[in-house]
């Protein structure tokens, strides 16, 4: 066997069962074709490797950990959003407005549609309109998504190109917004998105693809070495634009980062029929892209007050009745979710359902339990916001993923608190998932969110954050994990899910992806908010260095 590099110092491999969490430090490992085929001592590395392997040796101060995976994260539309307007930073509907002008009157072309997002009705006090861009941006079509990505603003120029009226129907699932005389008043939520987005043009292809390749080296820089991709915010019927982007890269051999590309319902038959297998190659060959899971929906977003809960939303002040009504709204009705996830099954995909509220969380796991090892990859529940306690212990029984996003609960501690009140107790109970057996997986839900996983982990462990008031300092505290079951979490819980035995730890037989960063970190919470990876290793290779 002949050693092609070894790495000394401390690692942590992260290489104990899920019933017996630690860090599992050694001093080195030696790696081979890109696995790790030893570890344990330096000396003894050094033995194992001879003289012609190349030796990374860590400072005294640093540690390196196992490649991170951001279980959720739209690759197609965070790579757009880094070139389309971003309302974050607009404090107020005005301040908004006041940048799509701007950006507006910079577009030569009268025929260009403006694209975007980031607006946020919480911060704004009101929902925008169509007319509200008439001002601002006379004839533009243009096409705005919420914060959340669950709802979009679109222009009067669109509601034209797209013919809707007050004559057109609300989709199953959805909601429009309408002026008094009944005609759309310019924001559409949940499956009512699609009246708009299907008019919109798509992106060259090429510049699509160039513009992936480019945010996975981003993703590479944050200690990021794989991510599950549930699908484009616009895909419709069709394997979207951004899957088949994903296919073209990486049967060319330029996809830098693993990628598990999904799709949604609408596409379901047609990945049957091309006889797409959940965790199988994408593109053939040796690619880093595999098919991924079926997206289903089971319910909308607290932000947007349309997730689905068992008891009703607290009365907000100027608010008024949430838009799917008192306890929210199921996007999928139950039996439709259960249909569709055990044809899906039968045909050798697994479902991942978006689920937040405790009514919706319990649609999906009624759906997923009865599939439940019928796929090649583990069923899958997304941001599991609200449980019900009666329902956590179900996740470890029928191994059901978890896959939450810790980054979340910044902004949504302050929502959950006036829209769910004494209820706060069962939000994102992720320790209570932990101890009952659940595998929970980390992700950003990028581009919703800043898909550096390392604030979100310290999040995990605290449940506090900076901007929070000095009067509510942590939220849920009992559910707080300790830093090695969050590290599982982001390393090997994304694997664990798409049935990647030999990812996420650094033990014997691994796939050699790690990560160098300080080694205070791993004891100190406020350090682990910040790092910023020194190295980056992917299948034995230095792919990143500072």
């Amino acid at each position: 066997m002949k050693v092609d590099r070894i790495i000394e110092g401390a690692i942590a491999t992260l290489s104990g069962g899920e019933s017996e969490p630690s860090f599992g430090f050694v001093e080195a490992v030696a790696i081979a074709d890109g696995r790790v085929v030893a570890a344990g001592p330096a000396a003894e590395m050094r033995a194992v490797a001879g003289r012609t392997a190349r030796r990374t040796i860590l400072e005294p101060d640093e540690v390196a950990v196992p490649g991170l995976t951001d279980a959720h994260l739209h690759l197609a539309d965070t790579a757009l959003a880094a070139v389309r307007l971003d309302l974050t930073p607009a404090a107020t509907l005005e301040a908004g407005l006041a940048r799509i002008g701007a950006a507006h009157r910079v577009l030569a072309d009268p025929n260009a549609w403006l694209r975007g997002g980031g607006w946020d009705i919480r911060r704004w006090g009101r929902w925008p309109t169509a007319a509200d861009l008439t001002v601002v941006a006379p004839g533009r079509a243009v096409l705005l998504w919420s914060h959340d990505l669950h709802a979009i603003w679109a222009s009067g120029r669109v509601l034209e190109i797209a013919s809707l009226d007050r004559t057109t129907a609300e989709p199953p699932g959805g909601l429009i917004r309408r002026l008094e005389d009944g005609s759309p008043a310019g924001v559409f939520h949940e499956a009512a998105t699609g009246l708009v987005t299907r008019s919109a043009p798509d992106p060259r292809s090429d510049e699509l693809e160039r513009l992936i390749e480019r945010t996975a080296h981003d993703l590479l820089r944050l200690g990021i070495v794989a991510i599950h991709d549930p699908g484009e915010l616009e895909m419709d019927s069709t394997l979207s634009r951004g899957f088949a982007a994903i296919e073209r890269l990486s049967t060319a051999d330029r996809l830098p980062i693993r990628v598990h590309a999904g799709f949604r319902e609408g596409a379901l038959e047609l990945a049957i029929d091309r006889g797409l297998r959940s965790g199988s190659p994408l593109g053939g060959g040796e690619g880093r892209a595999r098919v991924g899971w079926l997206k289903l929906f089971a319910d909308g977003t607290l932000g947007s007050r349309t997730a689905a809960l068992v008891e009703p939303y607290l009365p907000e002040p100027g608010r008024g009745e949430p838009p799917g009504g008192p306890i929210g709204l199921l996007a999928t009705p139950p039996e439709v979710l259960a249909q569709l996830a055990a044809r899906a099954a039968r045909a050798g995909i697994a479902a991942q359902i978006h689920a937040i509220g405790d009514r919706a969380v319990r649609a999906a796991l009624d759906a997923l339990e009865p599939t439940a090892g019928s796929a090649p990859l583990r069923p899958r529940v997304e941001h599991v916001q609200l449980v019900d306690p009666d329902d956590v212990a179900r996740f470890g029984r029928a191994a059901i993923v978890a896959s939450v996003q810790p980054g979340d609960l910044r902004d949504d501690a302050d929502r959950a608190r006036r829209a769910w009140g004494r209820r706060r107790s069962i939000v994102c109970p992720w320790n209570s998932l932990s101890a009952a057996g659940t595998t929970l997986a980390f992700g950003s839900d990028a581009p919703a969110a800043d898909p550096s996983p390392w604030p979100a982990l310290a999040m995990a462990v605290t449940r506090r954050d900076p901007g929070w008031s000095a009067r509510n300092p942590t939220f849920g505290a009992g559910e707080r994990l300790s830093i090695v079951a969050a590290l599982r979490a982001a390393c090997r819980g994304g694997a664990i899910a798409a049935d990647e035995s030999d990812r996420g730890h650094l033990g014997v037989g691994s796939r050699a992806d790690l990560v160098v960063m300080p080694r205070h970190a791993l004891s100190d919470p406020e350090a682990l908010r910040e790092v910023r990876p020194r190295l980056v290793v992917v299948d034995g290779t230095v792919a990143f260095e500072a």
